[in-house]
């Protein structure tokens, strides 16, 4: 790689964890070599292409999204658990209430049907159970 192709990457990187900070406010520690371990799966251009180019930073905040993410995972059903876990505890980091969250999980009954909506009411529960007491 040549000296600017290596200065074009880095900046979609910085630019991808930008974005991801602006998700959930409480992720300024994280570094995209932590991103790694979470999701080894996800390769480093599609973590800049979902954080860095695609989503419109003037778009929705980061809460709206993040009870949009938690709709599509409820919808999903069990196959989402870990997924669904992060994201509960990001959206309570980028101010969303319990109750909004339970409101996107009872809306997707109709979509998900009930027993994906009863999954992710207890899903979301111990998630609210171990963030009680804490500063999230």
């Amino acid at each position: 790689m040549n000296d600017a192709y290596t200065k074009m990457l880095q900046q979609m990187m910085e630019s991808g964890q930008e974005m991801l900070r602006s998700f959930n406010p409480g992720a300024e520690g994280i570094k995209m070599g932590g991103m790694e371990k979470l999701f080894p799966t996800m390769p480093k251009d599609m973590m800049e292409m979902w954080f860095g180019k695609t989503f419109n930073r003037e778009g929705l905040d980061a809460k709206t999204r993040l009870l949009v993410t938690i709709a599509a995972l409820t919808v999903l059903g069990a196959q989402a658990e870990p997924q669904l876990k992060l994201s509960v505890r990001h959206a309570l980091a980028a101010g969303a209430t319990q109750r909004e969250i339970a409101e996107v999980i009872w809306q997707m009954s109709m979509f998900g049907g009930l027993p994906a909506m009863q999954k992710a009411l207890e899903i979301a529960q111990s998630v609210f159970a171990d963030t009680e007491g804490t500063d999230e």
